[in-house]
Parts: C-alpha cells; structure tokens; sequence
C-alpha cells in the first residue's frame, strides 16, 4: 500500500524509495490545490513585508492592501506571482517528501517508529534540501512579481517573460537572492512542522499505531502545526523576502538586511504579515495533509501496491 510521507513515524519497516513516485505524486496534487486557495493571503502577507518604513507607509493594514490591490488591478492582482509557485508545487513536493521519506528510512529504531525528535531532524534536512533545489528561485520570482506590481510601469508581462528579463538582467544568480534566509527559513519550516505533526500523531495514536485518524482530526494537527512554524520563523520570512525584492541591492548581505531592518523600523518590523501568513500557512499545512492522506486513501482503492 502507498504509504503517507507525511505520515511516515506511523509505518514501520518501510524500505528506503518504496513507493516514491505515488508519494511525490499526490504531494504535487495536493501542493497545488493548496496553492490556489490560498495564494491571495500569500500575496498580502509580501506586500505587506515589501513595505519598508515611510512616511506613510503604503499600506494601512491587511484590509488596506487588499483594497488597494483590487482598485488598482482588479481581484486578479491578489494572485500576481501564483504561476510561479504553482509550477515549482511538485517538484518542491517531490524534494521536499523524498527527502523526508530518505531521511526516515535511515533514522527509525529497531520497531520502525520514528519520534518527534528524529521527525525534526527529517524534517529539517528536508526544508534545507527543498530551499536550495526548487523554493528559493520559486520564492524570489515569486517575490520580484508582487513588487514589480507596485512600480508605476510594471515590466513583467507574465511568469516567462518575467524569468527571462530576470535571467537575462542578473543571471542564474538573479534567481537565488536572499538563498542563505531562504535555508533558514524552510529547514525551520519543516523541522517545526513535521515535530509538530509527528509529535501529535503520536500522541493521538498512543499505544494503538493502527489507529485511523478522522480527516478533520489531521486539518486541526497541521493547522497547529502550521502556526508554529509562522510564530517560530516569521522574522526570518521577512529578511527573506526583503532580499528577494526589487530593492535587494541595499543590503550586503543576509545578516545586513536583518541589521537595517531592527535599525530603521525596530523589532516589530520581523513580523510584518504574521496575520496572513497565520491564515495561509495554517490552511496550507491542514489542507496538503488531509489532501494528501484522502488521495493516498483513494488511490489505494484503485490501484494497490505491496
């Protein structure tokens, strides 16, 4: 049977690659139904990290952007920059739980469980691996879409005329700006998110690890599990994104960006876009696990492997 990645600490004695391709697979499927439901919150939560202090800032708040946005743009301007994270969805599915299914493999004890701790430590070479192959290019076309936006003549025509004025302009290196925050950022991620979920999977099953988890019982795990991540690393989401702007000349560096930012805006400004972000990684996580587990559950259906 096609096992769940993302609920790997539940098997035991799962032989390293079984069941890859089904995995990564309903990984992407997921990935991209999550992606297109909740891109616009993803939208206002840069924007609003775009935002550099000024007198005004742009932006009044949440409700502010988006009324700006849809004035000016209409309600297809909440979803500028969607292409790019919709095509990068499965193959970041594909490395992020292959790396994960890798790690696990190698790291269960001899039952062929996996606690919390070593689901961190899998989770965290995951993030790292999924940031350097596909998310950090993915994130800073994303990124360059959404701020281009705002110039009064906006030159990105589309997802690949944007990449080849990018690529042309900057080169390769023009799309891995802000690569050591993105690191960061998405080992963070998914270290928080996967001890979260292993954390709570286990605790719900106890003793029992056949034990059926109801779907609305998976949303409510990954929903908590997505708002740790966002109140553990948002500081770090906003460096990132800072570095990924039109603007990214000003800083030196990684480290230099976060100077300026607590320099000339103070501590509070780490947390610029907290609230959308809460929403959209809250519904991300819960949606790509209950997704996942419910395809995973139909494929089984329809087409059963040993």
């Amino acid at each position: 049977r096609w096992v769940p990645v993302a609920v790997l600490s539940d098997a035991k004695n799962v032989a390293a690659g079984s069941c890859a391709s089904p995995n990564l697979a309903v990984g992407g499927i997921a990935g991209g139904i999550e992606i297109c439901i909740t891109f616009p919150t993803e939208y206002v939560k840069t924007q609003l990290q775009l935002d550099e202090k000024a007198n005004p800032p742009r932006y009044k708040g949440i409700a502010d952007c988006v009324k700006q946005t849809v004035q000016g743009h209409g309600v297809k301007g909440l979803y500028r920059g969607l292409s790019s994270l919709v095509y990068g969805s499965i193959p970041k599915a594909a490395v992020r739980f292959g790396t994960f299914e890798f790690l696990s493999n190698h790291m269960r004890d001899e039952k062929g469980n996996l606690n919390s701790k070593r689901g961190l430590l899998c989770g965290l070479g995951a993030g790292v691996a999924e940031a350097v192959v596909v998310v950090c290019p993915m994130e800073t076309i994303k990124v360059k879409f959404i701020h281009d936006q705002c110039s009064p003549k906006p030159r990105y025509r589309g997802f690949f005329h944007g990449v080849r004025e990018i690529i042309r302009e900057q080169g390769l290196k023009g799309t891995y700006q802000g690569l050591t925050a993105t690191v960061l950022k998405q080992g963070s991620n998914q270290a928080i998110r996967f001890f979260v979920m292993t954390a709570l999977r286990n605790w719900y099953k106890g003793d029992d690890p056949n034990k059926v988890i109801n779907p609305l019982i998976t949303g409510i795990f990954g929903a908590i599990a997505g708002a740790a991540s966002v109140f553990g690393n948002t500081p770090l989401d906003v460096v990132k994104t800072r570095m990924q702007g039109l603007e990214a000349h000003k800083y030196k560096s990684t480290w230099d960006c976060a100077f300026q930012i607590m320099k000339y805006e103070g501590p509070i400004a780490f947390y610029k876009g907290t609230v959308p972000r809460l929403g959209r990684v809250c519904l991300d996580v819960a949606i790509v696990f209950v997704i996942y587990d419910e395809v995973v559950k139909v494929l089984n259906k329809v087409w059963k492997t040993d």
